[in-house]
């Protein structure tokens, strides 16, 4: 007799199920979230017939916390299963929408009894592995915040202190640089800038850490600060400034988490034996290659084919038919953060490679596409070659990725 367990999951407390190929509910519990209730759920799945060889598979609607940890150990299949998917089981086997923890776990157990076939368990990837996705995406986070608080702070500033943002506006990566960050600390309002001196803003420039062109780069500075512009009344001003000064903090809290998890993330991620080919293919360094691994991981046998990758990633296309009416659009249900990453990975590879920047180009001029729509094109052909690549332990080879164009071009 097959048993599958399914667990709804809480914060503190989590509810289990057990049911046999049948349907049948033969056992549950409600179990706490720490060390006894782990104990209590483990000696249940045995009670039932579950060993180091024929584990019981169990369904949940997370895949990460102790819990998950705990279960995956050995070779048990753990399904994460979608909340919303859940809930449109829940609906097959009643339709006045009631709801209640002992029956999502029921739902989620009887899930694995008829579909467990169309559902993917989580990948077996190595603890390497799973180390470097915790750390890229720990980064990517930190990035997307780091730019969402400079997005408010350039809004701040654009309501009393233009000054500011005409000085720093040649400046690559703009108020998140250290040498813009010093000279708002130095004077939060422009009536402050005004007065600083050419040996002011030289020694601000210094603490920063710039060592190049720090005169002339005072100069310039000098002259934008002292030129006219529009001023709020002083006391609105002051209170602006201070306003600012909290959302610095913010700022500088944010870079220095960033750029410490990129340090961690270039630690760690050459020590993997996939980063070799990764960064073979134009477009990926360390930072870019770490989060293509964390999305893809290391299991080889977590995707059937390319097909499978690339509509995880949301590369490929979706078609939706109905009769005689039929579309081709994009992929909306994705993982969001591969796709982000496929996005800056093909803007990346039009200039490090002549061959995707010829594909590029064609689907541009001879298909009509727009350029988001021929990036994601260019990073589905790169994310095919990528998955041949790692299943055959082989580094990129430009001439064949791109062997038609390379052959047009000569």
């Amino acid at each position: 007799m097959l048993i599958y367990c399914g667990i709804d999951w809480a914060e503190r407390t989590h509810d289990v199920a057990l049911v046999d190929d049948t349907g049948k509910l033969v056992a549950k519990r409600h179990i706490t979230d720490d060390t006894t209730g782990y104990k209590i759920l483990l000696d249940l799945l045995t009670e039932y017939g579950d060993s180091e060889e024929t584990p019981i598979p169990v369904a949940i609607e997370t895949s990460r916390g102790l819990l998950v940890a705990m279960l995956r150990t050995g070779k048990r299949q753990v399904f994460a299963i979608n909340p919303m998917a859940a809930a449109r089981y829940r609906d097959r086997h009643s339709v006045s929408r009631k709801k209640s923890d002992p029956g999502d776990a029921l739902v989620l157990a009887n899930i694995l009894r008829t579909d467990m076939h169309a559902h993917r368990p989580l990948p077996n990837d190595t603890d390497l592995a799973r180390a470097i996705a915790v750390l890229a995406r720990a980064q990517q986070d930190a990035t997307w915040n780091r730019q969402q608080i400079a997005n408010q702070l350039r809004s701040l500033l654009r309501e009393y202190y233009p000054t500011a943002l005409a000085a720093f506006g040649p400046w690559k990566n703009g108020l998140c640089r250290p040498e813009a960050r010093a000279l708002l600390k130095a004077a939060p309002t422009p009536s402050l800038a005004a007065r600083l001196t050419r040996t002011q803003l030289q020694a601000a420039l210094r603490r920063a850490g710039r060592q190049r062109r720090i005169a002339a780069e005072a100069d310039r500075l000098h002259e934008v600060l002292r030129a006219d512009w529009a001023h709020q009344p002083q006391l609105v001003e002051d209170a602006l400034g201070k306003q600012m000064l909290a959302l610095l903090l913010q700022l500088e809290a944010a870079c220095t988490a960033a750029d410490d998890l990129a340090k961690a993330v270039e630690e760690a991620f050459p020590q993997h034996p996939d980063a070799d080919i990764i960064c073979s293919f134009p477009g990926l360094g360390v930072q870019l290659g770490a989060r293509v691994l964390a999305e893809i991981g290391d299991d080889r046998t977590r995707f059937a084919d390319a097909r499978g990758l690339k509509a995880y990633a949301g590369s490929s296309p979706i078609t939706r038919a109905s009769g005689k009416k039929s579309s081709i659009t994009r992929r909306w249900v994705k993982n969001d953060r591969l796709n982000d990453a496929g996005y800056l990975w093909a803007f990346s590879a039009i200039t490090a490679s002549p061959g995707a920047k010829a594909h590029y180009r064609r689907r541009r001029d001879d298909h009509g596409d727009w350029h988001a729509a021929a990036q994601r094109n260019l990073f589905n052909r790169l994310l095919g070659q990528l998955y041949y690549c790692l299943q055959h332990h082989t580094l990129f080879d430009e001439h064949t990725a791109f062997p038609t164009v390379l052959a047009a071009a000569a």
